[in-house]
């Protein structure tokens, strides 16, 4: 029984604080307009408006509700306006009969009484269903901008995943690519009998303890990139000790930047593989970091052969770094590759710094 009580509690709709605080303010206009014709006491006046008032409320939260279905003919709005409308004669009669004291004659048999229950029933059927029609009004309006919202956060979260499932399937492309390229380096080494060979399969193996938990990773900083390409030419300089040099020159503040994982290794690979081992002589690389307004400007210079050492395998890893960087921190990101005088190439990164790391 407790149970069955309890539910039905849950169940009644009950007008929310701003609808009553709206119905006593329009009550309040209400009979301040009346009250310049009325012949009675304020109070009673106020009390007769504000039940009819409140009645008329309680039937438009009833029939927002209940029936829960209708004929396709009949829209709910009709019956809310249409229930509101007849609420103000039905409470206004059960205000008068129940304040007519016994013994006293009935309202209607008393002019006053009589004209001031015409007054008021007849200006609350006027004007509460276009209170009722604007309440309506709002709350559809209200409703339109709950579901915009919810679209657009349904929307963005989409595009999150959509964008996370790119830049992983973009990932994958570079990680057995980059892999590969170094055990092939390695393997050369290996089958020219090299002394240097045991010495370079040790700096490998601290190199990938290093590098292989990044990966897989989603995120990484350009200060983790940068160690990261520290010990990858390390590594290709002692495969090459007479053809290859490299400086690396970064700001503090850049190692705490965000950076697409082995975004910077890929160009750093590519003037290894096209830049220096195609060129008689070798060259230098120079990997270079720094802020400027509020833009994070990476450069990987090499004194290669330059660009007849581009290819197409180059092109396709340049395609898809700047795919990368366009996911990660929009279009304002660039990837950009020209050519350096007597010969070589340069190649730079640049991209906004986020809100959160200025």
């Amino acid at each position: 029984m407790h149970q069955s009580s309890q539910r039905s509690i849950d169940l009644l709709p009950l007008p929310s604080r701003q609808q009553v605080l709206t119905v006593l303010l329009a009550t309040l206009v209400w009979t301040l307009l009346l009250g310049l014709y009325w012949k009675g006491s304020y109070p009673e006046l106020l009390v007769r408006t504000y039940s009819s008032a409140s009645a008329a409320l309680l039937f438009y939260c009833l029939l927002e509700h209940w029936p829960k279905k209708l004929p396709q003919s009949l829209p709910r709005w009709v019956l809310q306006v249409g229930g509101v409308a007849l609420s103000i004669p039905m409470a206004l009669l059960m205000v008068y009969v129940g304040t007519t004291k016994e013994g006293e004659p009935s309202f209607w048999q008393n002019h006053d009484q009589h004209l001031g229950f015409l007054v008021i029933m007849v200006s609350g059927i006027l004007f509460a269903p276009w209170i009722a029609m604007s309440a309506l009004l709002r709350q559809r309006d209200e409703i339109v901008r709950k579901q915009a919202r919810q679209f657009e956060r349904e929307r963005g979260a989409l595009e999150r995943q959509a964008l996370d499932s790119r830049l992983r399937l973009l990932q994958s492309q570079v990680t057995p690519h980059f892999l590969f390229n170094t055990l092939a380096n390695v393997r050369e080494l290996v089958d020219s009998a090299s002394p240097q060979a045991p010495a370079l399969l040790d700096s490998l193996i601290t190199y990938l303890r290093a590098s292989i938990p990044q990966l897989d990773s989603a995120q990484s900083t350009l200060g983790q990139e940068l160690s990261l390409v520290e010990a990858y030419l390390a590594l290709m300089q002692m495969r090459m000790p007479d053809r290859l040099q490299f400086s690396i020159d970064a700001d503090e503040k850049v190692h705490s930047l965000p950076c697409p994982p082995l975004a910077l290794l890929t160009l750093v690979e590519n003037a290894v593989r096209h830049g220096i081992d195609p060129s008689e002589i070798g060259g230098e690389i120079k990997v270079c970091a720094l802020l400027h307004k509020g833009i994070c400007r990476v450069q990987v210079q090499d004194t290669g052969v330059g660009l007849q050492g581009l290819t197409s395998g180059m092109g396709t890893g340049l395609s898809t770094l700047r795919e990368r960087l366009r996911l990660t921190f929009g279009e304002a990101a660039s990837l950009e590759v020209s050519a350096q005088q007597p010969h070589g190439l340069l190649a730079e990164i640049l991209y906004p710094i986020p809100e959160e790391h200025r």
